[in-house]
């Protein structure tokens, strides 16, 4: 993706791009340019995959000579022409933050007979595409060997989106950053019994919604209960986030706790995750927070119902807003003393919705698509040849 260097939609595609290579298959990566690699991206080369760095922008004497020599398509489109057509692969999966991949590239992978795959990691209602590109998505989807989505809502909105039923679609797990048998104890809390809640996302409230989930626990009745707030991660709108939590009145109650790479240590000292998010895929907070056996309180948008059971294993609210999302809290506060028996059902359900090895079921999905897309290539091969062959003979038939 090109909105930030990592992300929750590229822990996929890089961890199978690195289990690939294990198993002796070439692998090459197209990523976004940035001031410098993030350190997984740099670990992808480091293991000897081969990168292509798309840049973030052309100088406008670049891009003039584009247009004077009539060349079709953005300048993008073409360095990426350039990238596949060096060493055409058998297969090409483009993975997107967001319900479809690049129109331009799909087109000309279509166009040239490359097989390709799509991944969509992340939809909302908000995300319309215009006719013209609807249409474009209608006619060029369907030619994907696979168009994957990692949650069913996120399937269903997508098509509503375009306006067709994808026939060629599955539902695939995102991998998890904590042991699949992971069980930390349950949190003890000495000081007048204090909730301990965290957030865990990127501190960016266009997708996450931070914003709602600070405005829900303004004044009464939460300005007298035992709680205490922690929000995990980093990004674009830390400083401005941490601006509203002292204009709130909130800064006492709420702990900007940065970038954590062991999650498990999260949830040894807090309970229950919130997550208030307007727009998300099948977030790998919520997946690892239930591992951990933790409830959740989230808002109903994309996956989150699908693993989420309102009332046994965590809270919905029904809609990303302040009003929904404190009737949520409400809901969590008047059953606190049960938090700990539902993250247990948690933990059990969510065993039950997500493979153990996510990477590994993936990467068996994409070796089967790069072996049927070789043979289908073997096979165009062959009957070019034999069309050859029989012209010929009928040619000399005709001379004889």
């Amino acid at each position: 993706m090109a909105g930030s260097a990592w992300g929750g939609s590229e822990e996929l595609w890089s961890r199978s791009a690195l289990e690939l290579m294990k198993t002796q298959v070439r692998v090459s990566a197209s990523v976004a340019e940035w001031s410098s690699f993030h350190p997984r991206i740099a670990a992808l080369r480091e293991n000897g995959i081969s990168l292509h760095v798309r840049r973030s922008g052309y100088p406008i004497w670049r891009r003039g000579l584009h247009r004077f020599f009539g060349r079709k398509g953005s300048l993008e489109l073409t360095e990426f022409e350039r990238f596949l057509s060096c060493d055409p692969p058998h297969l090409v999966v483009m993975s997107s933050g967001n319900p479809f991949p690049p129109i331009e590239l799909a087109e000309f992978c279509a166009s040239r007979g490359l097989p390709f795959a799509t991944i969509g990691h992340c939809n909302s209602d908000g995300w319309w595409v215009s006719d013209q590109d609807a249409r474009r998505l209608r006619d060029v989807l369907p030619t994907a060997r696979c168009c994957y989505f990692v949650s069913n809502a996120n399937r269903i909105l997508a098509e509503k989106q375009i306006g067709v039923e994808l026939g060629n679609v599955e539902i695939v797990r995102n991998p998890f950053n904590v042991p699949f048998g992971a069980a930390p104890p349950w949190p003890s809390v000495p000081s007048a019994q204090q909730l301990r809640l965290a957030c865990v996302g990127r501190l960016d409230p266009n997708a996450k919604g931070q914003d709602i989930l600070l405005e829900a626990l303004v004044g009464p009745p939460w300005s007298s209960r035992p709680w205490h707030l922690s929000l995990f991660g980093d990004g674009l709108c830390a400083e401005t986030l941490k601006r509203l939590t002292e204009r709130f009145g909130l800064a006492q109650r709420v702990t900007f706790a940065g970038q954590v790479s062991d999650i498990v240590e999260i949830w040894k000292t807090h309970h229950v995750l919130v997550l208030p998010s307007r727009c998300e895929g099948m977030p790998l907070a919520l997946i690892e927070a239930m591992l951990c056996g933790r409830p959740a309180v989230v808002t109903d948008v994309a996956g989150h119902a699908e693993i989420v059971c309102d009332g046994l294993t965590g809270f919905l609210a029904k809609a990303p807003t302040v009003a929904f999302f404190r009737a949520a809290l409400e809901a969590m506060w008047a059953r606190r003393g049960e938090l700990e028996s539902m993250g247990k059902a948690a933990a059990l359900s969510i065993r039950q919705k997500v493979p153990g090895d996510p990477i590994g079921v993936f990467v068996q999905k994409l070796k089967a698509l790069t072996c049927e897309a070789k043979r289908s290539q073997s096979d165009d091969i062959f009957r070019s040849t034999r069309v050859d062959r029989v012209s010929a003979c009928d040619a000399q038939s005709v001379r004889l």
